[in-house]
């Protein structure tokens, strides 16, 4: 009779590997990050240099606080390619406010009230509209930036509210306003998503839209409520941008911050599909964003080659999706 060759099969082994693989599937993005940090001290002394540590985070404060309301909207299943747009029209608008009422307080409401509208509007096209997020936003995004060049006659438009340049360039103890407020947004976006019923509808709407309907979750309501949320957010974004040289230009600022959005959620592990991913993650994929646009300056490649590396980073970061 033939000797079958029979593996044994070891329980220890077997909950060693579920382990690892949980440790990556949970904590892929703060090993990347810890791995690229790494990396870049060894490759550049320069980047441990504590000045060039608060410029990266200084850089990414702008990006960053976009991509929590893109992690939001994908997180629900969507897109917003429009924040880039919408960013510069908040911009215009603001300033134009800013130095019609002479008022701080009223260009900072306005830019509120304008990213919120240019979200809401988003979402009342992608729920009672049925347009998919993918065209509703796009639609958005060429209607904005066409505004805004038409209100600016494609220039630039100054603020002259000298204390408005207060908001992005004060700092406190070694961090900048604009960092503190990026932490800060963070910290709220989080508790919204991980410690509320409202983050619980919206992973389960990303998730499974149908059984959302069927557990009484009025789906269209929060659609429309996460991307109103994800233009405040932008609406905060553009208040800095506006304020660190107190002007906005309608054709160059905000392009393609929607590119660098996604790609930091991405990063983070947020899934295209919705219903996974964690506003953590995106943290540590805009510093990750961060991190190699810096080591790429010090480095002195080419800035047209810095579009390639982002592009290369979602494909990247997609692939390791699909084989989980």
């Amino acid at each position: 009779m033939a000797n079958t060759n029979v593996k044994e099969y070891n329980p220890r082994v077997s909950t060693a590997k579920s382990r690892l693989t949980w440790l990556w599937s949970e904590y892929s993005v703060i090993i990347a990050f810890i791995i690229i940090f790494i990396a870049s001290s060894i490759m550049n002394p320069r980047f441990l240099d504590m000045n060039n540590q608060l410029n990266i985070l200084m850089q990414v404060s702008i990006i960053g606080i976009v991509a929590l309301g893109m992690t939001v909207v994908m997180l629900s299943g969507g897109i917003d390619l429009s924040v880039g747009s919408v960013l510069a029209l908040v911009g215009v608008i603001t300033v134009l406010a800013l130095n019609a009422s002479g008022s701080i307080l009223v260009g900072i409401f306005t830019a509120l009230v304008v990213g919120s509208f240019a979200g809401f509007l988003n979402g009342l096209m992608v729920a009672k509209g049925r347009i998919a997020s993918f065209i509703a936003t796009l639609g958005m995004m060429a209607a904005t930036r066409s505004i805004a060049l038409y209100i600016s006659e494609g220039g630039s438009v100054s603020g002259e509210v000298t204390g408005f340049t207060a908001i992005a360039n004060n700092d406190l103890w070694i961090f900048d306003y604009p960092v503190i407020i990026f932490f800060a947004m963070t910290a709220l976006v989080y508790i919204l998503m991980h410690k509320t019923r409202f983050g619980r509808y919206v992973y389960a709407l990303g998730s499974n839209e149908k059984a959302a309907m069927l557990s009484a979750i009025r789906v269209d309501r929060i659609k429309i409520a996460v991307y109103s949320l994800a233009g405040l957010l932008v609406s905060v974004a553009a208040i800095i941008e506006t304020s660190r040289l107190n002007s906005i230009s309608s054709s160059s600022s905000g392009v393609q911050y929607e590119l660098d959005a996604i790609a930091a959620v991405i990063i983070g592990g947020t899934r295209m599909t919705g219903g996974r991913g964690k506003i953590i993650g995106t943290l540590f994929g805009v510093l990750i964003l961060g991190i190699l646009n810096n080591m790429m300056n010090l480095m002195n490649v080419s800035p047209y080659l810095q579009g390639f590396v982002k592009g290369l980073i979602i494909i990247i970061a997609v692939v390791f999706q699909k084989r989980e």
